[in-house]
């Protein structure tokens, strides 16, 4: 894949973050999931296409590997996966220590949604494009 088509956020784990057990809370790390994917939406999407569509999800996979604390920051990494097929796609999320291993990684399936009817949405080629490789796009769209 292309690393252009990455896209590097950071986070750092604050007090509230922190569960029972003294590093960051599952939920935490879903949240942030999230908002490492909407980052990615809103830098490499089209105007127009962040007005019309918004993504639902319809399943996460998470592996934890390793554990944080409060103060200490991980990188996030986030791609999608492949071409879309339909209305669904699967992106990745990984979350980096400051010693480089890979602490969490997701799996989470999408679905674009039509803002303006509350559908399911094929994804636009046009759509998909700023976030594929251009040996992905060329395999699996066209």
């Amino acid at each position: 894949m292309d690393e252009h088509r990455r896209f590097h956020i950071r986070f750092r784990a604050r007090d509230a973050d922190i569960d029972e057990l003294g590093h960051v809370n599952n939920a935490v790390w879903v949240t942030w999931i999230q908002d490492a994917s909407v980052a990615h939406w809103l830098t490499a999407a089209r105007p127009q296409d962040r007005d019309r569509f918004v993504a639902v999800v319809l399943r996460h996979e998470v592996d934890y590997r390793g554990n944080v604390r409060a103060g200490d920051e991980v990188s996030a990494i986030t791609w999608v996966v492949r071409a879309p097929r339909g209305a669904r796609y699967a992106r990745c999320v990984e979350f980096h220590a400051e010693d480089g291993r890979t602490i969490v990684a997701s799996l989470t399936q999408l679905a674009l949604v039509d803002r303006e009817t509350g559908k399911l949405a094929r994804v636009p080629v046009e759509v998909a494009a700023p976030f594929l490789s251009d040996d992905t796009a060329q395999k699996e769209i066209g």
